[in-house]
């Protein structure tokens, strides 16, 4: 089985698992990408994860406006459709906020995350082959959780959820990062931000690659909005990767 074909079987495995996990208030409710927009997921897998890897970049989980709406990691609209060439049917999740809709490529609004993310890699390495050569890029938690009450929907990071409320998830992702690492035979894994960088840490201890880390592209962070791609630039040259 060739690598794409075991990343795939992999990806399949986790979005089965992590199907049946409940989450408890405040969480209203649970989108998972890896269902209702496999197409262009399992497209991204078996276009780009083809061969081994120098770096892999790990992100925390699905944004509303990125792979949310793509299936693609970061999965900004524009960046998923024109640079990486993928655009396939995407799904409804079973139970959807209407101020959270699921349009898939027809989503009209732009994920900032995956935006700076994506347009950084395309404009250091140009077409997206080259930057797939050696790069890859994959989430840690496959599920976007949100909350919904009279102030809206408004997006629960599970990096402040109870230990014990994701301790089987943790589990679960934590055996699929070693898996991909296995396949894909990675020199780096970077965690896009210091959650990610953690568990990177956890689930691959001192046995696997290196561990670092790049600040995180979010807009809610002030630091990225003083020029994101710079920083995380540096960052990698500082790192020895770039």
């Amino acid at each position: 089985m060739c690598r794409s074909e075991k990343l795939i079987t992999a990806a399949r495995a986790l979005r089965d698992a992590v199907s049946g996990l409940e989450f408890s208030a405040p969480v209203t409710h649970v989108y998972q990408p890896l269902q209702y927009a496999w197409a262009p997921h399992a497209e991204y897998l078996r276009r780009y994860g083809s061969s081994r890897k120098r770096v892999i970049f790990m992100g925390m989980n699905p944004g509303p406006f990125g792979m949310a709406q793509t299936g693609v990691p970061f999965g900004e609209i524009a960046s998923v459709r024109d640079w990486m060439g993928i655009e396939a049917e995407v799904g409804k999740p079973p139970v959807e906020h209407p101020k959270r809709p699921v349009d898939g490529f027809a989503c009209t609004r732009a994920e900032v995350s995956g935006k700076r993310l994506w347009g950084l890699f395309a404009e250091k390495f140009g077409p997206a082959d080259n930057f797939f050569a050696e790069h890859f890029v994959l989430n840690y938690i496959p599920l976007l959780f949100l909350q919904a009450d009279e102030k809206g929907c408004r997006n629960l990071a599970p990096d402040k959820f109870p230990a014990s409320e994701v301790a089987e998830l943790i589990a679960l992702c934590d055996a699929h990062v070693r898996e991909v690492v296995t396949v894909l035979e990675p020199e780096w894994v970077i965690g896009v931000g210091k959650y990610a960088e953690g568990r990177a840490l956890s689930a691959l201890g001192d046995s696997g690659p290196r561990i670092g880390t790049v600040l995180h592209p979010s807009p809610a962070s002030p630091i990225a909005n003083r020029g994101w791609g710079p920083q995380a630039t540096k960052q990698m040259e500082a790192l020895g990767i770039w």
